[in-house]
């Protein structure tokens, strides 16, 4: 019984033991849920911003500027057979009155009726067109032209004769079809002037010694007095690449001008001018050349 007594006893006191707690961190923990929302959030914004910046670098905007040729030979064409009829007649009905039909092949009716007393019945002067100058063709917008021109008239009235130049602006229409009519009667306008430009001259640099600009002297003397006559073949002892052409012309070498001389990159660029008789007319004919030269066995004209 005492047997007994104790392995009960034992077993009580076994089952009496405490157990060791295991405390696990669970995947589903709202922090790691937080955690893990941030990470992939992270790397999704920075996924996006790498493909945004190679698209902000690798896209270049082009802008391009397209020429649009115009044929103005039509415009000039017609603005000269304008001119021409607007600007002439003869101090009698007849000639009048054959102008007014001319001028509606040019104007619209609006202009028509505006010069219908341009030129009276009554007028004491005769006029004659001796020159027509077109000065500037010009695109103001879509199919309308500005032209300016200047025309010279012979006017004469009884036994006097004088002659006037005028400069004038018209405007034009031209439809699809290239069919053209002025829209602006011909308006005073001024006449381009002489430009004050001066362009800068050029000067010797120093850069080629004395002996060697008495060689190209001696050699530009050389060449410039067979020149007017030469042939292409000829040409081709002194000239490369066709930088000159033969020009055919009995013209007589007299002198080389003021020559100017600058050594750049193992080549000399000479400015020069050429004093020539023409045999024909006995006129002096100067001409003015910038040519660069290079030396290989002699000299040569490479442009």
């Amino acid at each position: 019984m005492k047997n007994i007594i104790r392995k009960k006893e034992k077993h009580k006191t076994e089952s009496k033991s405490p157990k060791t707690k295991v405390r696990s961190i669970g995947t589903r923990k709202k922090s790691v849920i937080i955690l893990w929302t941030v990470l992939i959030s992270s790397l999704a914004f920075g996924i996006y911003k790498n493909f945004t910046a190679i698209d902000q670098h690798t896209v270049h905007e082009k802008e391009v500027i397209e020429t649009k040729l115009v044929d103005t030979n039509a415009i000039e064409s017609f603005t000269k057979n304008f001119v021409k009829d607007y600007y002439t007649w003869q101090n009698n009905k007849e000639s009048i009155e054959r102008r007014e039909e001319k001028l509606s092949l040019y104007l619209t009716e609006e202009l028509q009726a505006l010069n219908i007393d341009t030129v009276r019945d009554d007028i004491p002067t005769s006029s004659n067109v001796s020159d027509i100058d077109i000065w500037s063709v010009s695109e103001e917008e879509d199919n309308a032209y500005a032209v300016v021109y200047a025309v010279e008239q012979k006017i004469m009235e009884d036994k006097d004769s004088q002659r006037i130049r005028s400069t004038y602006r018209i405007l034009l229409h031209q439809d699809n079809a290239g069919n053209l009519v002025i829209t602006q009667n011909p308006t005073l306008w001024s006449t381009p002037n002489k430009s004050v430009y001066k362009p800068q001259q050029p000067e010797s640099n120093g850069t080629v010694d004395s002996d060697t600009a008495q060689e190209i002297t001696e050699f530009l003397e050389t060449f410039f007095t067979f020149y007017p006559t030469a042939t292409e073949k000829e040409l081709a002892y002194y000239v490369k690449n066709n930088a000159l052409p033969p020009i055919g012309k009995d013209y007589l070498f007299s002198e080389l001008v003021h020559p100017v001389f600058q050594a750049v990159d193992h080549q000399i660029k000479v400015w020069v001018t050429v004093k020539y008789i023409d045999e024909t007319t006995k006129a002096t004919q100067f001409s003015q050349y910038i040519l660069t030269l290079e030396k290989d066995i002699n000299w040569m004209v490479i442009k």
